[in-house]
């Protein structure tokens, strides 16, 4: 993750549910009173978010001291404490919600990412993500795709080109959409055709698309049609497919499959904080 980027929105996250100040701990406790808490597996999964822990805590507290047991990407077992923070009472209170929040969710990710890997169990095709995430949560969530073996789709519509049905529609054919985006983008941007017929295959490949998808098509139709798209060409298959039915795409021979729910549908994964004590 860019750690400018995350910085910068732990803070606004931390101006969101802090405000003008926090009623409860600052009434509480002393502005010099330290104190130790830990963070703890309450269920069994991949662990993600070690720069959300270091960088949220040390911006509440810069003398805050992070011990991590796990690294992004770690398996972490129920009832296993993977890090320890020490520092000033009130900032610890006011930091741990939003961190937690954040962990929980990309942990959560991270661990359903994992299980479509596993479920697929392909050495060839690769598992991503689609742009269905959380507004203002991209990059973590994107970044916790990776944490749990898949790679990353295009972050927003400015790094890829991505033609559509409706883009085909509105620009009247695949060969017009195409042309015209070569006509006017770098040579170092991709350009990926959305195709439903084995006639707009055709026309993709002869118009020099990138990548194909196949959307919402079958794994016997993919088998078919990924036949007439030449090796240069990478293809991906999306649509219609969940952890459900992912096992029966592993021999369709696409180089990656999309699943909009790794980020859209996920359950967080339950970690927990608590005070250590002595």
């Amino acid at each position: 993750m860019n750690r400018l980027k995350l910085k910068s929105q732990l803070e606004q996250f931390f101006i969101e549910d802090i405000g003008d100040r926090d009623l409860s701990s600052e009434t509480i406790f002393g502005k010099e009173e330290k104190g130790e808490i830990i963070f703890f597996a309450k269920d069994n999964g991949v662990f993600c978010g070690e720069d959300v822990i270091n960088i949220g805590f040390s911006l509440l507290d810069e003398e805050a001291v992070v011990e991590l047991n796990v690294k992004d990407g770690d398996r972490i077992e129920k009832g296993q404490v993977f890090a320890t923070v020490k520092g000033k009472v009130a900032s610890l209170l006011q930091g741990e919600r939003v961190v937690l929040n954040l962990i929980q969710r990309m942990s959560g990710i991270a661990t359903q990412t994992q299980e479509a890997v596993t479920i697929l169990n392909s050495s060839h095709t690769k598992i991503t993500d689609t742009r269905k995430t959380t507004p203002g949560l991209r990059m973590f969530e994107k970044h916790a795709v990776t944490c749990g073996g898949g790679v990353n789709h295009r972050f927003g519509l400015y790094d890829a080109v991505m033609i559509k049905d409706n883009h085909i529609s509105f620009a009247g054919s695949i060969t017009k959409a195409v042309e015209k985006v070569h006509a006017q983008v770098g040579h170092m941007v991709k350009i990926e055709v959305e195709v439903e017929t084995e006639e707009q295959v055709k026309e993709a490949v002869t118009a020099k698309a990138d990548v194909i998808m196949f959307d919402n098509r079958t794994p016997d139709e993919i088998k078919a049609w990924i036949e007439l798209v030449p090796e240069s060409i990478k293809t991906e298959a999306s649509g219609g497919i969940s952890l459900n039915n992912l096992a029966s795409y592993s021999d369709t021979g696409v180089d990656v499959i999309s699943l909009g729910a790794l980020t859209h549908t996920v359950k967080a994964l339950d970690i927990s904080v608590k005070v250590q004590i002595g």
